[in-house]
């Protein structure tokens, strides 16, 4: 009777774990995905918020940071990860 007692708990540990791996990883891991593509896809002239509420255009992209401009004459260098949000992407083909 043991050994069937200890499969219902194996069964129902690695239950959990797949419902641990379903919920809570799997979202995360798409997030992250998410940012990672915002992040590479920075131009210059997009309008972004920076961790802190800092909100700027993008002046410059360099390979680890970013140079925004948050006012005239005002540029700041943020590492590329802070940036948690893109408002506004500037479009190629209305430059035209």
């Amino acid at each position: 009777m043991k050994s069937g007692s200890s499969l219902f708990t194996l069964i129902y540990l690695l239950a959990i774990m797949a419902i641990f791996f379903l919920f809570l990883y799997l979202p995360e891991r798409n997030r992250i995905k998410r940012h990672q593509k915002m992040i590479d896809s920075l131009k210059k002239g997009d309008k972004v918020v920076a961790a802190g509420g800092i909100i700027g255009i993008v002046h410059s992209v360099k390979p680890s940071t970013i140079v925004l401009k948050v006012a005239d004459n005002v540029k700041i260098e943020v590492v590329k990860n802070s940036i948690t949000a893109v408002i506004e992407s500037r479009d190629d083909t209305s430059q035209k």
